[in-house]
C-alpha cells in the first residue's frame, strides 16, 4: 500500500477484491466519511454520475477530492465536474491507460486533467500506482480527450496489424518473420511490439482489456470528433472494425 491507508469499495463485491492492509468499506458511503481523497475506477459515465451525485451529498463527508481514473468520454467528464462544482470537492478527470499489466506493475500513464497544485499534493500516491503522471489540462474532459486519442491509435494499430498479418500469411511469411521485420522497421506500433508477439502468438489472448471497452471507447472517439467536425475518415473505418 505503499504507506497509504487505504478504504476500499466495490459495488460487485468488496471483500474478495480487497488488497491485503486496506479497510473493506460497507458502502460508497462508508468511503466519503473516511476518506480525503477517492480515486474511482469505473466502467461509464453512468456510474461516475452516480457516484459523484452521491458524494456531492455533505452529511458524514470528509472527502475534498475525486480523481476519476476511469474513460467515460468528454461529456460525462464535464457533468461529473458540474455536479462537484460548489459543494467543496474537487473533481479531477485523470483517465489511465497501461491495461492490467501496468496497474499491477504501478507503471500505468495518468493522463492528469485539474489543477496543476492539486496533481503535486498527490504526486506520491499517483506515484505508487503510476509510472507516468502527466498533465494534459487544466478542464474536466481533456483528460478523456487524450485518453480517447490514446485508445483511437492503439485500436487503429491493432485492426491495421491485424489485416497485415493476414495477408503476409497467406503469402507464405511466418507469423514471427514479420514480427521480427516490423519491430526493427518503419511499421512498429503496440501491437507488433506486444498484443501479437506476448498475447496472440503465445495463445494466451491475456491482454486484460475487452473487445466490448475498446469498441465503446472508439465510439467515443467517433462521436467526439464528428460533433466537433475535424476529420473522421479513419476513425470512421476503424470503428465499424471494433463495432462488427
Amino acid at each position: 500500500l505503499a504507506g497509504f491507508d487505504l478504504i476500499v469499495y466495490d459495488k460487485a463485491g468488496t471483500e474478495a477484491r480487497t488488497p491485503d492492509g486496506a479497510r473493506a468499506a460497507a458502502s460508497l458511503a462508508d468511503v466519503g466519511g473516511a476518506a480525503e481523497t477517492v480515486f474511482l475506477s469505473l466502467p461509464d459515465g453512468a456510474a461516475t454520475l452516480a457516484v459523484a451525485g452521491e458524494l456531492a451529498a455533505p452529511a458524514g463527508r470528509t472527502v475534498s477530492a475525486v480523481i476519476d481514473l476511469s474513460t467515460i468520454g468528454i461529456a460525462a467528464a464535464e457533468q461529473a465536474h458540474a455536479v462537484l462544482a460548489g459543494t467543496g470537492v474537487a473533481y479531477v478527470d485523470a483517465p489511465v491507460s497501461g491495461g492490467q499489466a501496468g496497474a499491477r506493475a504501478g507503471t500505468v500513464t495518468v493522463m492528469w486533467a485539474g489543477p496543476a497544485a492539486l496533481l503535486e499534493s498527490h504526486r506520491a500516491v499517483l506515484e505508487a500506482i503510476a509510472g507516468n503522471p502527466l498533465h494534459v489540462g487544466d478542464r474536466a474532459g481533456q483528460g478523456q480527450a487524450m485518453k480517447l486519442i490514446n485508445n483511437f491509435l492503439s485500436a487503429t494499430a491493432m485492426a491495421a496489424t491485424s489485416e497485415a498479418m493476414a495477408f503476409g500469411l497467406a503469402q507464405g511469411l511466418r507469423l514471427q518473420t514479420m514480427l521480427d521485420v516490423v519491430n526493427v522497421s518503419t511499421g512498429r506500433n503496440t501491437a507488433t511490439s506486444d498484443k501479437f508477439p506476448n498475447r496472440i502468438q503465445t495463445g494466451t489472448y491475456d491482454a486484460g482489456f475487452q473487445m466490448a471497452l475498446m469498441a465503446k471507447d472508439v465510439r467515443l472517439y467517433l462521436e467526439t470528433v464528428r460533433a466537433q467536425d475535424t476529420p473522421a475518415a479513419v476513425g470512421a473505418a476503424v470503428a465499424d472494425v471494433w463495432r462488427r
